[in-house]
């Protein structure tokens, strides 16, 4: 499905109501797989936490995750602590060129039994669940994220718990301040010192916990452009959102500000409003270590504001659903910026006008739909593949058009 966007305007005053975190709730799905009494309320209902609900009550033994890496990488340590059972996890054309290599050879030390099936370093994987003895494994600490978090939700279930060290700079620490903190509200002992981490054995029967999952932010940034590209006083409310949130793209509410976008927190609503239009020779300069996930919506702002925009921090996004920097370097060229790349940045220059009905590929990546859906307030464009968002915000495009967008 391929939408058509006519140039629009935004209603002001409307509230959305945002599913939950993805990223909270596949840490919380896998939580409660390994411990049953947990209860789970506001669970994303985007496509990869169903996914990964439908892989933990499989008892298949072709475990297909389709696009889903997060689920990839935590069901790749789940699988290897399940004792006595064998599976093979694979995954969409896209989902066999993104490496595991890491993670396999951290679960492998702790004694895990896991083999490719076709390319070295790369899934399809077969795993034969095993019980881990070993406690200590050590991973370079700028790699995904999601792999630490992988071992540490298994960990509590290791005979002997987990000693993690991380060697050189942590990247998107945010995400395993996330993964600790949810350990910890079950009951878990965790400690995080320096580059050294820590879980304790905890295989206890869980008293009955209800958690409820936060309103994912990585949904709310899409929502942060919208106002940014509206007139001064526009405003939106999105439910339901924490001020101390565990999210690492909850900085949302601070990045904004440069682009003219205050944040009020009231009742787990936040409301964004547009206060001010920011100079012509604003310079945002961004280190996104910590929340890359966010760094195609901030580019698209940046340019649809006319504004330079430098940010690093960006290597993990080569590794996604595609490389996103080589695909936002393409579709903002295609509207008339001037994007420099590198492996581990984007340079926008910009100083030109935004060419219009330009088509967006999304290269079977949500982020790409989403995050230049907003420049429809601009001019007139077309977003192929548009059902691409289901992976993370199925309603996004009634959303999108119950504030006003012009959608055909």
């Amino acid at each position: 499905m391929d939408i058509s966007f006519q140039k629009s305007k935004v209603i002001s005053g409307k509230t959305i109501e945002i599913t939950g975190s993805k990223s909270e709730s596949n840490r919380l799905l896998l939580l409660q797989a390994l411990y049953p009494q947990l209860r789970i309320n506001n669970i994303s209902n985007s496509d990869d936490s169903q996914l990964m609900q439908k892989a933990l009550t499989s008892s298949g033994e072709v475990i297909d995750i389709h696009h889903a890496g997060t689920a990839m990488r935590f069901l790749t340590a789940y699988f290897s602590i399940q004792q006595d059972r064998e599976v093979v996890l694979t995954g969409s054309s896209r989902m066999k060129e993104r490496p595991i290599q890491i993670l396999v050879e951290a679960l492998s030390t702790l004694g895990a039994k896991i083999s490719y099936l076709e390319n070295n370093g790369f899934p399809p994987l077969k795993i034969i669940g095993n019980s881990l003895t070993e406690k200590k494994v050590a991973l370079k600490a700028n790699v995904s994220s999601q792999y630490i978090s992988a071992l540490l939700l298994i960990a509590p279930q290791l005979k002997h718990g987990l000693e993690l060290t991380l060697d050189g700079n942590i990247t998107s620490v945010p995400y395993i301040n996330m993964t600790l903190a949810l350990l910890n509200e079950i009951g878990v002992e965790t400690q995080f010192d320096n580059n050294s981490i820590t879980v304790k054995p905890f295989r206890e029967t869980l008293q009955n916990i209800t958690l409820t999952v936060e309103s994912d932010w990585s949904s709310a940034s899409y929502w942060y452009s919208v106002i940014a590209l509206s007139a001064v006083g526009t405003e939106v409310s999105l439910k339901s959102y924490k001020e101390n949130s565990l999210q690492g793209d909850s900085i949302l509410a601070n990045t904004y500000r440069e682009f003219g976008v205050e944040t009020r927190f009231s009742d787990n609503t936040i409301t964004l409003k547009k206060t001010n239009q920011p100079e012509d020779q604003t310079i945002i300069n961004l280190d996104l270590s910590n929340a890359p996930d966010i760094a195609q919506t901030i580019a698209v702002t940046a340019f649809g504001l006319g504004l330079k925009c430098f940010m690093n921090g960006l290597h993990t996004l080569k590794i996604k659903e595609t490389d996103r920097l080589v695909a936002l370097k393409t579709e903002l060229e295609k509207l008339g910026a001037k994007v420099n790349i590198t492996d581990n940045s984007l340079r926008l220059l910009n100083d030109s006008e935004i060419n219009s009905n330009i088509t967006i590929e999304t290269y079977n990546d949500h982020r790409m739909a989403m995050a230049f859906a907003p420049l429809a307030l601009k001019v007139p464009l077309v977003i192929k593949d548009a059902n691409v968002v289901s992976k993370s915000y199925p309603q996004f495009w009634d959303d999108i058009e119950s504030v006003g967008f012009k959608i055909k």
